[in-house]
């Protein structure tokens, strides 16, 4: 049992078409068929520019201040090292 493939190409010689000429298959040759040219790559992206003198206001109602940011950051009381005398 031939397969499907092998059916179409017997088919294809036996009408005497089908890209089977002269002993061989061959390249389309049409425009259409060809590769396109390579396009140039675009340009790298920009780097954007940074606002150095740019100046931001202070918010409308101000810096949030909470009450215990102290304690937070206070230091904790240093252990002293004991001696293994």
């Amino acid at each position: 049992m031939e397969s499907s493939v092998e059916s179409a190409v017997a088919a294809a010689v036996a009408v005497g078409g089908g890209g089977y000429c002269c002993g061989g298959w061959e390249t389309p040759k049409r425009e259409e068929c060809r590769i396109p040219a390579t396009l140039p790559c675009p340009a790298a992206p920009r780097k954007a520019v940074p606002d150095l003198g740019k100046r931001r206001s202070p918010p409308k109602n101000g810096y949030f201040q909470p009450p215990d940011l102290e304690a937070l950051f206070a230091l904790a009381p240093r252990r002293q090292a004991s001696t293994c005398a």
